[in-house]
């Protein structure tokens, strides 16, 4: 078997975890990308509104930063376990919602399914970031967070493409797909979750939405270049997963290959992971990120090439293919930095989620915007752009070593 080439799972209780927890995450994962799919263009399809759907679609991470601020506290004591099955469900209710809103196209009833999506996503943040600083070794992290990204981009690889054959026949079956992938995540969990399940104590104390802002602020002086390389990661995966998702649509009509536009996005990182786990990085990774995300910015930028189909097609690949490596590299400085955190390893965490919530507020919008005056295939060119620019920039100034104010954190709890 596949896994059993890179990793002895039955002998080593770390890869054990791994396995399981990843494997729950692959079926919410899917469930998610059918949603992530139909959203934006139910919302497009319900308006025609390319503004408004970036402003809806932004909403859910308006509640995302607000959850951010309380979370910390809220689940500072919960367990993985506890995390994703929460997830799970906040997902499912998120999808009945957007039912309802196929049915009554209100704005307030999408703005419903918005927050609640927002929380699912901050829900199953948390998770993550807490199974990894707790589970597995500093050697391993980076190679861990692409093992999970191969299992997260394999289902958001095949999401979008069952989405679009299951829109076709219309709602009814996308909904009931979806609901049996969450189903199967859940019992995935509940079955395999005792390697996640730690004794709980989910009191709430201390919940001071100010004061969690004054540490994420006091966090932001000292590690403000991965909050930039996370806010910049913001700005083109919420272009792909809005402008994106609608543009595949327009493409598939024009070329059956079309289709592919939004999956190739996810393709690269199916193979990545298990190569980046290989090559065992665990120093100079703040200086890769930034590297390979100038590079996708470049990539991104090779949009103005050609508007024909298969040049769009490569493009996204070859972008995509150096943003699969940016990602488990930054996650691994994230999750690095959250060790170090100790048992207020909730705040930094809080941080990094809240930085991609403050790019989905700002972004989708102004994509939206690019999208009605420029056409979405040059929204792209713009975002590579900005990646380059900022890229450069970090690359420049970045301070060999992100020191955390010790001292002064051991005052806060």
């Amino acid at each position: 078997m596949l896994f059993r080439r890179y990793f002895t799972f039955t002998s080593d209780p770390m890869w054990l975890k791994v396995f399981s927890f990843s494997l729950s995450l692959f079926f919410i994962a899917l469930a998610d990308a059918m949603i992530s799919f139909w959203a934006p263009n139910l919302i497009q399809t319900s308006f025609g509104n390319s503004v408004l759907t970036g402003f809806i679609i932004s909403f859910q991470s308006v509640i995302g930063f607000l959850a951010d601020m309380v979370f910390p506290e809220i689940f500072k004591k919960s367990s993985v376990r506890r995390l994703t099955l929460l997830a799970i469900i906040v997902s499912g209710i998120t999808l009945y919602l957007l039912v309802a809103a196929s049915v009554k196209p209100f704005v307030l009833l999408f703005l419903l399914a918005m927050a609640f999506w927002g929380v699912y996503y901050e829900l199953l943040g948390f998770a993550r970031s807490q199974f990894i600083a707790d589970s597995v070794g500093l050697p391993f992290r980076v190679g861990v967070c692409g093992v999970m990204d191969t299992f997260r981009n394999l289902a958001y690889f095949m999401g979008p493409l069952m989405a679009a054959n299951f829109l076709l026949k219309g709602n009814l079956l996308l909904v009931t797909v979806a609901s049996l992938f969450l189903l199967t995540g859940f019992v995935a969990m509940g079955f395999l979750g005792k390697h996640h399940a730690k004794p709980v104590s989910p009191e709430v104390k201390k919940m001071n939405p100010i004061q969690e802002l004054k540490y994420w602020s006091i966090l932001s002086e000292h590690v403000w270049p991965m909050v930039l390389v996370t806010l910049v990661l913001g700005f083109i995966e919420s272009t792909f997963w809005t402008t994106g998702a609608v543009w595949t649509e327009t493409l598939a009509r024009e070329n059956p290959l079309g289709s592919l536009f939004l999956p190739f996005f996810s393709l690269p990182s199916l193979f990545m992971g298990f190569l980046i786990v290989k090559l065992k990085i665990y120093q100079g990774k703040k200086r890769l990120s930034q590297i390979f995300l100038l590079f996708t910015g470049i990539a991104l930028i090779g949009f103005l090439g050609s508007d024909k189909v298969v040049w769009q097609l490569v493009v996204v690949l070859i972008s995509a293919l150096m943003l699969s490596v940016v990602f488990p590299l930054a996650e691994g400085v994230y999750s690095d930095l959250v060790a170090r955190l100790g048992k207020e390893k909730g705040h930094m965490i809080g941080l990094t989620s809240s930085v991609v919530n403050v790019a989905y507020i700002i972004w989708p919008p102004v994509a939206g915007f690019l999208a009605y005056e420029i056409g979405p295939r040059l929204t792209f060119v713009v975002v590579g752009v900005l990646t380059v620019v900022i890229s450069l920039l970090l690359l420049l100034i970045t301070p060999k070593k992100l020191k955390l104010p010790q001292k002064e954190i051991k005052t806060w709890d």
